[in-house]
């Protein structure tokens, strides 16, 4: 059964362009080099609502597979050298997973 996975990270107010920065020149390349790109949907920058909050979307086709991803992609050294300055970055994570509906489009 298809899962997916909300991950939200409220940043730190006035931190989100060097979060940015840093996904765009460390983190993303790592994911991405290391193939765990293929199980993201989407990056996403909240504008109204609660701000200053960083979405992912992951698409996973089991919580076993799920469960091997995070594993494996906080076992990649280059992935953990930029987890480890991001973090001090980030005041909160809330993780939600999701089972998508009988109906309509599925990305």
């Amino acid at each position: 059964m298809t899962i997916y996975e909300k991950r939200t990270y409220s940043v730190k107010i006035g931190q989100m362009p060097e979060v940015s920065r840093l996904y765009s020149e460390e983190g993303w390349p790592a994911i991405n080099a290391g193939g765990f790109g293929k199980y993201l949907v989407g990056y996403f920058i909240s504008d109204t609502g609660p701000l200053h909050q960083l979405v992912h979307l992951w698409r996973f086709d089991s919580d076993s597979e799920r469960r091997d991803f995070w594993n494996r992609l906080f076992s990649d050294e280059k992935f953990m050298a930029f987890a480890v300055q991001i973090r001090p970055l980030l005041d909160a994570q809330e993780v939600q997973l999701l089972h998508p509906a009988p109906w309509g489009p599925r990305p």
